[in-house]
């Protein structure tokens, strides 16, 4: 029977302490890997141990021509292979591709192995000092800014109502607007958890007031960033 392990990997580049020693053993087992990024993959494997053979492995890019991909995916699944899937900086299906293949791997009757590893969306979420019983992961906010502007108006009402929070993420070279947009229409007391740089050396985890961010705001630009409301 095809067994599919979900590779976690490091947010940050050089940090590899936040990868369990029982995800090297998994990655030994795959015959066949199916990723994000073949460079950086191929890169991230080698710094987990130096005397894997990168060309053993059968490889596979998730994001071309995705139809064909699962294709090949569900071919391998049919050979009985052993497979990984391994996405860029964090954990295969949350937020990163991978979803789709993992669909076609239970409907293959394989059995699906996660691995634990780094999530931005969780790391950033248990150091809030939010509610983590009750919380939404919404992904990227809407680019047009009335529309942006609505959307953080309906998380405040949404977080205020049922005390959940809101989670949610920009591009790199937008998080500098979309903290100037919170902070110029969001309520004063709604707090804002702002998390950058996850498990990385420059690591950034605070937690305050709209009014308080409105004092003194840190500089985003091109930094990974998650965002948690609670209104």
């Amino acid at each position: 029977m095809a067994v599919v392990y979900l590779i976690p990997a490091p947010l940050e580049d050089e940090t590899l302490d936040c990868i369990p020693a029982y995800v090297l053993d998994a990655v030994k087992q795959c015959k066949v890997l199916f990723v994000e990024n073949e460079r950086t993959a191929r890169r991230y494997l080698k710094k987990l141990d130096k005397a894997i053979v990168i060309d053993d492995f059968e490889w596979f890019v998730i994001h071309k021509a995705e139809a064909e991909v699962k294709q090949q995916f569900i071919q391998k699944l049919k050979e009985g292979k052993t497979i990984g899937i391994i996405s860029e900086a964090g954990c295969p299906g949350i937020a990163d591709p991978g979803q789709v293949l993992i669909e076609a791997a239970h409907k293959q009757n394989a059995i699906i192995k996660p691995l634990v590893g780094p999530s931005s969306i969780l790391l950033a979420l248990m150091g809030s000092g939010m509610n983590g019983q009750q919380f939404s992961f919404v992904g990227y906010l809407p680019i047009d800014e009335q529309q942006r502007k609505r959307k953080l108006h309906q998380l405040e009402e949404i977080s205020a109502k049922q005390q959940s929070t809101q989670v949610f993420i920009e591009t790199p070279y937008r998080n500098n607007q979309l903290l100037e947009t919170i902070i110029k229409n969001c309520k004063p007391q709604t707090r804002i958890c702002v998390a950058a740089n996850l498990t990385a050396a420059n690591e950034m985890i605070e937690t305050k007031t709209v009014a308080e961010w409105k004092i003194k705001k840190p500089d985003l630009h091109k930094q990974p960033v998650i965002f948690c409301l609670m209104g």
